[in-house]
């Protein structure tokens, strides 16, 4: 291989390493600024409004998600959001069939808005959308491809489109605690909360 050969690999790799997704440590909260030891997401997530993002530690964002904080979500301890997600707080859906060609933004009709909730150790699969004005309990799993809006309950496993209450994750997670006793501690220690 030739010195320009080698030059122009170099320089390519180098370039892919530079714009590839990766993941980073989210050293402090946009919100309040209180640290966060072990808060990592990727390069490629979009925050909107980022001021009005609380997120708690040990939360993982994967690649290519959306989150619109515009009118707050809060992400709490333990929770993973998978790739490809949306996490909206406000959406236009309703109101430009309205208003047609005389839609002019957020305080018209028919206008979605409203925060979101997460609760702790939470696990949102890839390709979901939560709409505004969602809480999910605590201890759930969000499937795949769900849209999801609404009230949910802690431990819940949720699925579909819309999405609904197919399980708890508390069922899921027993076989793995009687095969593993030693795990209880460390799982009473949130759940029990």
């Amino acid at each position: 291989m030739g010195l320009f050969a080698k030059i122009w690999r170099r320089m390519k790799f180098a370039q892919w390493r530079n714009f590839s997704p990766d993941v980073y440590p989210m050293k402090k909260s946009p919100m309040d600024g209180h640290r966060l030891v072990n808060t990592r997401m990727s390069n490629t997530v979009v925050i909107g409004s980022p001021e009005k993002l609380n997120i708690a530690d040990n939360v993982f964002v994967w690649h290519h998600s959306i989150l619109d904080c515009s009118y707050g979500i809060t992400i709490e301890e333990g929770c993973q959001i998978g790739a490809w997600n949306g996490i909206f707080t406000h959406s236009s859906h309703i109101s430009i069939r309205l208003y047609g060609k005389h839609y002019q933004g957020a305080d018209m009709k028919g206008y979605v808005k409203g925060s979101v909730f997460i609760g702790k150790y939470t696990f949102v699969g890839p390709h979901s959308v939560i709409m505004p004005g969602t809480k999910i309990g605590k201890g759930s799993i969000i499937s795949a491809y769900s849209m999801v809006k609404g009230e949910f309950p802690e431990f819940s496993i949720i699925a579909g489109n819309p999405a609904k209450v197919v399980g708890d994750t508390r069922k899921l997670d027993e076989p793995y605690l009687q095969a593993n006793p030693e795990l209880r501690t460390f799982y009473e220690e949130w759940t029990k909360l």
